[in-house]
C-alpha cells in the first residue's frame, strides 16, 4: 500500500456567526481558560480569536497547517490548542471536523 502524496489541500472554512459565537465563549471559558493555564504551568493566557483547520502534511505544510499560521508554532508567546470535539458538537461545527486554536501567553505583571 502506498502513500498518497496531497498536492494542495484547501484549507479554508467559514463559520455562521453565532456558531462562531458560541464557539468563541466555549474557547475563552474560565474552566478551559484554567486547564491551558495549568498545563504550561501557570502562564496566563489570552484566545487571539484566530482559528485554523488542520491540514495533510505537505512540501508547502510541513508543519501540518495552513502556511499563514506556521509563525506561531514554536512561538514562545503562542500556544496552539485542539478544539475539544465537545466543543465543536456544542457550537454545531461540523465542517470542518477539526479546528485548532491560537492562544497568547501573557506576561505575568508582577
Amino acid at each position: 500500500m502506498g502513500l498518497k502524496i496531497i498536492q494542495a489541500f484547501d484549507g479554508s472554512f467559514s463559520l455562521d456567526p453565532q456558531v462562531k459565537a458560541t464557539l468563541f465563549e466555549l474557547l475563552t471559558s474560565e474552566a478551559f481558560v484554567g486547564q491551558i493555564q495549568q498545563e504550561l504551568k501557570g502562564d496566563a493566557v489570552e484566545f487571539t480569536e484566530l482559528l485554523f483547520q488542520p491540514v495533510p502534511y505537505s512540501a508547502t505544510t510541513p508543519k501540518g497547517m495552513p502556511a499563514e499560521f506556521e509563525k506561531f508554532h514554536g512561538s514562545a508567546d503562542h500556544v496552539i490548542v485542539n478544539v475539544p470535539p465537545n466543543f465543536m458538537f456544542q457550537a454545531k461545527v461540523f465542517k470542518p471536523s477539526r479546528l485548532c486554536a491560537i492562544y497568547r501567553k501573557v506576561p505575568n505583571s508582577n
